[in-house]
């Protein structure tokens, strides 16, 4: 069935993060926003900025980025289409990973970088205070403490509001919790990859935001005659507008956000909020996978 909502995206509730920070639970990710291999400015820097106004047009509250991202481009970008702000978006953006080319990702977590790299996206994004900043890597050679304990500092300074991590194991949050509060994590997660599984089932219990990225892979389920493809046509939605559905019904905590470079793309994402399955539907399209 469909739900009705002022906007789209208001569909899918309200999760709090950290339990003072309110959005949208379907928000949007901003990392195809850039050029190929996530390097570079966008082939269409125009229809960029029309993404990123639309999706506020149409109720997100969320929106994800990454100082790595460009690097820089895609916020840059959200401030060019978004500043001045309006009250109730939120921008999560990442840093820790470093660039030298396209695909090139290295995880950085020395606190001088952690700190220059927060200072940077405070400047691109045009803000005083980062709403949700997010390690985007745990730096294996680099103690926790001090990764960690520089993003705490930083929160201290108020420069940062909360702190989430990115692609971590439950042992992970449990000991980076030790060091300062955590509200939200950041895995791969999707129908056809579930290996977060318990990463998921602990940030339920712990009341932390799960925001899946990769969230609308589906693998063989969205081939013609496949149980996506048959939903589909009963629902008039589309495999992964279900995909999307399908993760918002799995937990009170998921936050997917779905990215695009393209408007039509992104309205037929954000009506994903409006399919509400059924508990039959759920069941049968997750053990299908």
């Amino acid at each position: 069935m469909t739900q009705q909502a002022s906007s789209p995206a208001d569909a899918s509730g309200v999760f709090q993060l950290g339990g003072n920070l309110p959005v949208n639970r379907l928000g949007y990710g901003a990392m195809q926003l850039t050029g190929p291999g996530v390097w570079g400015p966008p082939k269409d820097p125009e229809e960029a900025v029309r993404v990123l106004r639309r999706a506020v047009d149409l109720g997100v509250k969320l929106i994800d980025t990454a100082d790595s991202y460009g690097p820089f481009v895609s916020e840059q970008l959200i401030h060019k289409a978004l500043h001045p702000y309006p009250s109730d978006l939120v921008i999560a953006t990442k840093g820790g990973l470093s660039r030298s080319g396209p695909d090139d990702w290295r995880a950085l977590g020395r606190p001088e970088y952690l700190r220059q790299q927060t200072e940077l996206s405070l400047r691109h994004l045009g803000v005083d205070r980062i709403d949700l900043y997010q390690l985007h890597r745990i730096d294996p050679k680099v103690p926790l403490d001090d990764q960690v304990g520089e993003l705490r500092l930083l929160q201290q300074e108020g420069k940062i509001g909360h702190i989430g991590l990115s692609e971590v194991t439950v042992h992970q949050i449990q000991e980076a919790r030790k060091i300062a509060d955590i509200v939200s994590v950041q895995n791969l997660y999707n129908l056809a990859n579930r290996k977060a599984e318990d990463v998921l089932d602990y940030a339920e219990r712990e009341n932390l935001g799960f925001i899946p990225w990769y969230p609308m892979a589906t693998g063989r389920l969205a081939r013609p005659g496949g149980l996506l493809d048959s939903l589909g046509k009963a629902y008039g939605a589309s495999p992964s507008q279900l995909a999307l559905a399908w993760l918002l019904h799995r937990s009170p905590v998921m936050l997917p956000i779905p990215g695009t470079s393209r408007v039509s793309h992104l309205e037929e994402n954000t009506r994903a909020a409006q399919i509400t399955l059924t508990d039959v539907e759920f069941k049968a399209i997750g053990e299908a996978v």
